[in-house]
């Protein structure tokens, strides 16, 4: 068996990566950059980019599988870079699949592709798009999202789609350092009350839902063309966790605080200067940021329970016992 991932070398990409060749499986890379760590597994590593159309095709070319991971993430950027790589990469990557007669691709998508801003609580697949956008990054991944669940087409294509919300772990390079690094240079401030609660995952549970997703993908499966929220099942108050991963790093608490409400004012305010003066760095603060570090988000995932049999094997307890084993050892 061939399985080919887009992002191998990502965060939750390289988790996938090992437990698929640990089953025996061919994994081929699909990535923009080299891994050395990966060559030394044993995988076929492919260098490309997602809106070439070609090379994408090409790498679909004799796989069992795609777990399709890469995508850029972000709050701030032209829309047709977002569109360009998640939106039309997705693309690229059914028709490939469609070209080549691969039956199965299971898709990393987001929560935030059902975020209008306000608060999500307990809420499931039901949960329709907004219909107002706060930025490119949830927008595009939507799109392509719905364009994967359109193209489920049993049994010549198989699609699904899994909305892993905060993925974190060991060997994350984006959301624990980009914490830590905010917190060290005073800029990292608690936003709203300080009440708000938040759904997260472990990195390798995140990892074992797309193995677990991907075996029910056939005929007849419920799995089939739909999307499903994936978290550790046990929503967490957002700013004593993060005070907790903090700690982990030796850095002081988040002590200073904002309003939801003035947050919001200077996110759009900035939104405004930065699009007026042609600024390209992420402003500090945008109303989508503000509503993410504000409100609750956690979501209903009986869904994935009962159709591919998800369950949060390590528990948030061990795996911050092994995120701050291994911020011990970096």
């Amino acid at each position: 068996m061939i399985a080919l991932i887009t992002g191998a070398g990502g965060f939750l990409g390289e988790y996938l990566t090992e437990l698929l060749v640990a089953q025996g499986v061919t994994v081929r890379s699909y990535a923009r950059g080299d891994y050395p760590r990966l060559r030394a597994m044993g995988v076929q590593m492919v260098q490309g980019d997602l809106r070439d159309a070609a090379a994408v095709q090409e790498a679909c070319r004799g796989v069992d599988i795609v777990y399709h991971t890469a995508g850029v993430a972000g709050i701030w950027g032209p829309w047709s870079h977002y569109h360009g790589i998640n939106t039309l990469g997705t693309e690229h990557i059914l028709a490939g699949c469609r070209a080549h007669g691969v039956p199965r691709l299971v898709y990393t998508s987001s929560p935030s592709v059902t975020f209008d801003g306000g608060s999500q609580q307990n809420v499931d697949e039901s949960a329709p798009y907004p219909q107002h956008w706060l930025c490119h990054y949830p927008h595009s991944k939507a799109l392509a999202e719905q364009a994967v669940l359109a193209a489920n087409d049993p049994p010549r294509l198989m699609t699904c789609s899994l909305r892993p919300h905060l993925i974190w772990g060991p060997r994350d390079q984006h959301l624990i350092p980009r914490l830590i690094q905010r917190a060290q240079a005073g800029a990292l401030r608690q936003v709203g009350d300080g009440s708000n609660r938040v759904d997260m995952i472990y990195v390798e549970n995140a990892a074992t839902a797309h193995l677990q997703a991907a075996a029910a993908l056939q005929p007849g499966s419920p799995v089939c063309g739909q999307a499903y929220f994936l978290s550790q099942d046990a929503p967490v108050n957002c700013w004593d966790w993060i005070n907790e991963i903090l700690q982990l790093a030796g850095v002081a608490p988040v002590s200073k605080r904002i309003s939801f409400k003035a947050a919001w004012r200077i996110g759009a305010a900035m939104e405004t200067a930065w699009r007026l003066f042609g600024i390209t760095s992420e402003p500090r603060m945008t109303r989508f940021l503000a509503a993410q570090l504000a409100t609750d988000h956690y979501f209903d995932i009986r869904r994935a329970k009962q159709d591919f049999g998800y369950r949060p094997v390590i528990s948030t307890d061990e795996g911050m016992r092994r995120l701050a084993a291994a911020m011990q050892t970096s």
